[in-house]
């Protein structure tokens, strides 16, 4: 298949035109004419996966976060972004990045239906009511804050989270907004929302969100937004059968000690 007609298939499935103003999905290096076999799909294009990929043989790395987001003055060995854009190029593989156009059409209803939320509605729309950034939602039985946390843990196979709020207070509906999401605690405030899950929710977030009302789970933005590598494995498979699909393994690059 050739890249060209790859990236109008996944421009089926979350619309280019569906990102953010500042966003930068798509093909971000390669030939739209080159032969595709198999795809690497991996949440950041780190050197590590970008070896892995070379190694498997992949043809193209499919990426949630692109790895040019600004205009890059200068491709170069001495840049960091330069070394990684230089080596995909070397190894003769394809750059596709899918963003916010995946995060307003896939990512919140993906997550939101992992926790098996219910009477969801986007938390915080962009392209219309029915397409935007996170979900919120009722949980099917009502849990204490401690067991969500656990939950969420089991639920998107992470081994830690931080929880912002008391242990024993009682969630019945809940907002999740993969990624970066402290800019929705207001949103998820005004949806009436007794917790916010999200990433990469700083300590002064975390203590004014409860002055604020609601507690926060956050998983990091690594925790939940992996959830892609499997949703377009899937969708892959399902709609181009004849392509290979190997899944990122080198993970999380943070830790907890």
């Amino acid at each position: 298949m050739k890249l060209k007609e790859f990236a109008g298939i996944m421009n089926e499935l979350a619309p280019i035109r569906f990102s953010e103003g500042w966003d930068n999905p798509g093909l971000l290096a390669g030939d739209e004419n080159k032969d595709v076999g198999r795809v690497y799909i991996t949440l950041d294009v780190t050197s590590e996966a970008i070896e892995a990929a070379h190694e498997a043989g992949a043809d193209l790395i499919l990426a949630h976060h692109p790895l040019i987001f600004k205009p890059v003055s200068r491709i170069s060995s001495d840049h960091y972004v330069g070394r990684r854009i230089m080596k995909i190029i070397a190894y003769d593989m394809a750059l596709f990045a899918m963003h916010t156009d995946f995060d307003v059409t896939c990512m919140g209803a993906e997550a939101a239906e992992r926790l098996g939320l219910i009477e969801t509605k986007v938390l915080e729309p962009t392209v219309s009511e029915e397409y935007g950034l996170g979900m919120f939602g009722y949980l099917k039985d009502d849990l204490k804050l401690t067991e969500l946390a656990d939950k969420v843990k089991k639920d998107f196979e992470i081994d830690y989270v931080r929880v912002y709020g008391d242990p024993d207070d009682t969630i019945v509906k809940a907002a999740v907004l993969p990624g970066s999401g402290s800019s929705a605690i207001d949103a998820a405030c005004a949806e009436g929302c007794d917790v916010l899950i999200t990433g990469d929710v700083s300590h002064h977030s975390g203590i004014d969100a409860l002055e604020k009302g609601i507690s926060v789970i956050d998983a990091g933005h690594y925790g939940v937004e992996k959830l892609f590598i499997g949703y377009m494995k899937e969708y892959i498979n399902s709609n181009t059968p004849s392509i290979e699909v190997i899944e990122d393994r080198t993970g999380d690059r943070s830790w907890l000690r």
